[in-house]
């Protein structure tokens, strides 16, 4: 059987990737989510595979030339059940890309639908930096 400490993944201190597990309390390390780019003349494509994250638990972020995902899993347990086996150790999904000059971060475009985040990113001029608002699907 599995105890509620086996749940998550403990990291030090030291990893920049550590956030804290809701339930628990205890250390546990994001997941960089899996993703697929595709360059074409008017800009770049982005998809992001974010299981079990909702888009309020979804953060899109440019700073600079610096775009960040950041997704907390959120997984439903129906009332007064609690789990006596999860796989899931990492609940967050963070990463992180360098953009390249030549694309608009005012013209990025973000979708979740069925856990896959897109983005759409066009070729254009430099930007402030701004949050992306995501829309579902």
């Amino acid at each position: 059987m599995t105890t509620q400490n086996e749940r998550t993944v403990p990291t030090t201190t030291a990893n920049p990737n550590e956030t804290t597990n809701p339930r628990t309390s205890e250390k546990v390390t994001a997941v960089p989510p899996r993703v697929d780019i595709v360059e074409d003349e008017t800009g770049i494509t982005l998809w992001a595979d974010l299981p079990g994250v909702s888009k309020e638990a979804l953060a899109v972020k440019i700073e600079g030339e610096t775009l960040t995902i950041e997704g907390n899993v959120t997984l439903s347990t129906p009332e007064g059940l609690e789990p006596l086996y999860a796989e899931v150790r990492a609940p967050r999904f963070a990463r992180q890309f360098t953009l390249s000059r030549e694309l608009d971060p005012e013209g990025i475009e973000a979708k979740l639908h069925d856990g896959v985040l897109h983005l759409r990113i066009p070729k254009r001029k430099h930007a402030q930096p701004r949050r992306i608002t995501v829309q579902v699907g």
